[in-house]
């Protein structure tokens, strides 16, 4: 309940005027770039495929014209090593009560597996752990006193809270950071395999974008070694799910309000097994994130960092033929677009203490890997970057009264960010739907974790044409049609005015800070701020 209240006090404090003052950024310019960097033309901008030749090229064109200082380790572009695994051949057969069912991948069952070879599994038994999550300071292990070595693990997804109606501990309806560590504790107690049980409510998109997603490859850093791998690994699709927890003598409903506890233990499901084979290839590619400075008056004032993912999903063979470009108009064409436009507002205006980097990031798909890599190999230090912006995504939504904040109550940031929102018209409010996670699913999350403060929103859905409905149902409608589809493309009639206010906070925001002499902190209960804290003195 306490990450809310500050955001509440602020947002009542800071009520917007019903009609938002035109945005500083120009819709116009932000409408063109998005056209251009969705077009075919660009192959949909997948990393290490022909797209990304020519995004790199007209990502470096635009900085240059703008002057900023290169600072990648080749110009503008920051080399990322890849190791990729790509899926050649797969099979799975479902075993419940001695009838067997083949689970067609991308169709009931999407998965992968990261050992090179051939993995396979034959009549592995099948263990429902709840939510899958170990949290010793709340008691909750579902693996206690359960043998999962050489089986199937099967998890429901979010946490235990998100549907419990209260805060159990992992932060309510929110998702929290036990939730993506599911994977590694069923590595961690041996078992062969890992399955979550698809659910639109938590997960945040439905069953058709991981289904049509199955056989994309898979992504790491290529740190110069091979991490060791899990075996099988992926989500059933809903119905499957229900029915093997069915023939164990488990209900859907009854087996989640189970999971709530912190005393349930995993469940062996009799009459289930699983068969599989899937063959696996492993490669290493590169990529590129594209990285500008543009420098300030005092060398020793440090920075403030924005950054967007230019890379969406690529044109892929295994896409319907009539349409294999998945193009990223608004994941993230948007995102990349406006930073683009803040960087020509700052190339244009005098010259601030602090300097400014603009990075446009590879790899966000793929796991924030752009921007991990950057983290870890950073062009200015970090322990002096002031703040971080992320651009990451706007649902074209038109002209806003509201700033959706994602991730409420972590940084003191958020109460200037409520000031320069209000100068401008706009108000800020929380997300809604804290059960996707989406603060630990943008490439923000690479920064905060090095401890670098930041704040991250985007446009809210009440529109000054149409009202909060209308902006929830398109939001809806992209996230359950076009969310990593093909039909994330550039529409002529599209209004980017919503995507230009988003950008004129962080631009606004951004220069006050840029201007200033003081640090950005944490709230003192942010686990970040430990991480800032070991880099205090390079601030004094």
């Amino acid at each position: 309940m306490t990450r809310w209240l500050p955001l509440l006090l602020l947002t009542a404090a800071t009520t917007a005027s019903a009609d938002p003052r035109a945005p500083i950024l120009s819709a116009a310019r932000i409408k063109a770039d998005v056209k251009t960097l969705s077009a075919d033309d660009f192959h949909g901008r997948g990393p290490t495929q022909p797209g990304e030749a020519i995004t790199l090229a007209f990502l470096e064109k635009r900085f240059a014209a703008l002057g900023l200082r290169p600072a990648g380790d080749a110009g503008y572009r920051q080399t990322v090593p890849l190791l990729r695994w790509t899926r050649e051949t797969a099979r799975f057969d479902l075993s419940l009560g001695g009838k067997t069912q083949a689970l067609r991948p991308g169709v009931e069952i999407a998965a992968s597996s990261r050992i090179v070879g051939t993995t396979t599994l034959d009549r592995a038994g099948v263990v429902f752990v709840g939510y899958g999550v170990v949290e010793p300071r709340l008691g909750y292990d579902p693996y206690r006193g359960v043998d999962v070595r050489g089986k199937v693990v099967v998890a429901l997804a979010g946490d235990p809270d998100v549907e419990a109606g209260r805060d159990l501990g992992f932060g309510g309806r929110a998702s929290s950071p036990a939730a993506r560590t599911k994977l590694a504790e069923a590595q961690k107690h041996g078992a062969a395999a890992f399955f979550q049980i698809h659910d639109t409510f938590p997960s945040s998109y439905p069953w058709l974008q991981l289904a049509n997603s199955d056989a994309v490859p898979g992504y790491a850093l290529d740190t110069g070694s091979v991490p060791p791998a899990f075996g099988i690994r992926g989500t059933l699709r809903n119905d499957i799910g229900v029915a093997l927890l069915r023939q164990g003598g488990l209900d859907y409903a009854a087996a989640k309000r189970a999971a709530q506890r912190a005393d349930f233990r995993g469940v062996a499901l009799q009459g289930v097994a699983l068969s599989a084979d899937v063959r696996t290839g492993l490669d290493r590619a590169v990529s590129h994130n594209i990285v500008g400075i543009l420098p300030g008056t005092d060398p020793a004032a440090g920075s403030i960092l924005y950054g967007a993912h230019w890379d969406a999903y690529g044109e892929n063979a295994f896409d319907p033929p009539a349409d294999r470009i998945r193009n990223g108009a608004v994941d993230n064409g948007t995102g990349t677009a406006t930073v683009l436009e803040i960087a020509r507002a700052f190339a244009a205006a005098p010259r601030l203490r602090r300097s400014v980097v603009f990075a446009l990031w590879t790899a966000e798909e793929k796991g924030l890997l752009g921007a991990t890599w950057y983290a870890d190999h950073p062009a200015l230090p970090l322990a002096t970057a002031a703040a971080q912006f992320n651009l990451d995504p706007h649902v074209v939504l038109g002209r806003t009264r509201d700033l959706e904040l994602i991730g409420v109550g972590r940084t003191p940031l958020e109460q200037d960010l409520a000031r320069v929102a209000a100068a401008q018209g706009l108000r800020i409010v929380p997300e809604e739907n804290t059960e996707a996670g989406w603060y630990y699913r943008s490439d923000h999350y690479a920064f905060a974790q090095k401890g670098v403060p930041g704040v991250y929103f985007r446009a809210g859905r009440d529109l000054v044409r149409g009202g909060a409905a209308a902006g929830e149902r398109e939001r809806a409608r992209y996230n359950a049609e076009c969310y990593h589809q093909t039909c994330d493309a550039f529409k002529p009639g599209w209004d980017m005015t919503g995507a230009a206010q988003e950008g004129s906070v962080a631009y606004a925001l951004g220069r006050e800070i840029a201007a200033g002499a003081t640090w950005p902190t944490w709230n003192d209960t942010e686990p970040f701020a430990a991480e800032r804290a070991k880099s205090d003195a390079a601030r004094r």
